[in-house]
């Protein structure tokens, strides 16, 4: 199993194939998430704020950008810097729940992603101690430097769309997220986004919590990997799913209709026992459930003896 970005994915993929090891792989991607009109925007960017800017965005599944309707992109603007100040105050550099960029190497990557970008809110940065402020860009365009790759970092760019259909066209256009979250109350809505869209996994009305419960399986699909894992998941993943059939030595005369020499006879049966062309109508069927159940009998009976 590898965790981490696709270039080293298929890097992996590449040395197990020489072994004929199976692999899962949990990639990342830019993760979308997209904003319905008609939801309590208060509640949701206080929701996607803490899923981007949770550990400085450093997380394989935080959201990477928002996709939102264009009557409330405003709204949704200064709900975010409303939410980053009362989660991180006025200074969120001074903030003790703030992180830091993991290494200068990849500070310096999510600043060049800035490049082309308005920012709206946020910014500041310091190299000596790896700071980036929790930054929203607006005015983003689809083919600007920071749509092309996972940000992994606290920039949040911010699109609009017309309507849901035009951001499922949006997601399925580019590569395949590990996670996608959808706020919106109509299920109907919920539901088109859910079946017209393919992503690692879903989470409505929230981010990343899906990550947290052991019977969901976790893992991407496409370029965000394959395979899943935790819980159960995790053991049917690390096991081989080995067939077993055990055989009595008895009743070989049901077996002769196999056995050569071959006849026309013996050829009718296998077909209809293959093809299960077999009309018994409503009352065969109960007479052949009643056959089945005396044959059960029948052979635990010859078992025990």
């Amino acid at each position: 199993m590898y965790t981490g970005n696709s270039t080293v994915g298929k890097i992996v993929m590449e040395a197990a194939a020489k072994h004929l090891t199976p692999v899962t792989l949990e990639l990342g991607g830019k993760s979308p998430c997209y904003i319905d009109k008609n939801v309590d925007i208060d509640t949701v960017c206080r929701r996607i704020a803490w899923g981007k800017f949770t550990n400085c965005g450093q997380t394989c599944i935080a959201p990477d950008y928002i996709l939102c309707d264009k009557s409330i992109h405003e709204k949704v603007i200064e709900r975010l810097k409303e939410t980053i100040k009362e989660f991180y105050g006025e200074d969120p550099k001074k903030s003790p729940d703030y992180c830091r960029i993991i290494s200068t190497h990849h500070f310096k990557r999510i600043l060049s992603l800035l490049e082309g970008s308005k920012v709206a809110y946020g910014g500041q940065y310091d190299e000596a101690s790896c700071y980036i402020a929790p930054t929203i860009l607006t005015d983003v365009s689809p083919t600007s430097k920071v749509m092309k790759e996972e940000i992994f970092g606290p920039l949040l760019p911010i699109l609009t769309v017309n309507n849901v259909d035009e951001a499922i066209q949006f997601i399925n256009q580019r590569d395949k997220p590990l996670a996608l979250y959808a706020f919106c109350h109509d299920k109907k809505v919920l539901k088109k986004i859910v079946a017209e869209t393919s992503s690692g996994g879903v989470t409505a009305n929230d981010t990343m919590i899906h990550f947290t419960i052991s019977t969901l399986p976790f893992g991407g699909v496409g370029n965000s990997g394959m395979g899943a894992y935790h819980g159960k998941f995790s053991f049917d993943t690390f096991s081989h799913h080995r067939a077993c059939l055990i055989k009595s030595l008895k009743m070989e005369t049901v077996n002769k209709v196999r056995y050569p020499p071959g006849s026309p006879e013996k050829v009718k049966w296998i077909k209809r026992l293959i093809t299960k062309q077999v009309n018994f109508g409503k009352l065969g069927l109960v007479f052949i459930g009643l056959l089945g159940a005396l044959l059960a009998v029948l052979m635990k009976v010859l078992l025990l003896h």
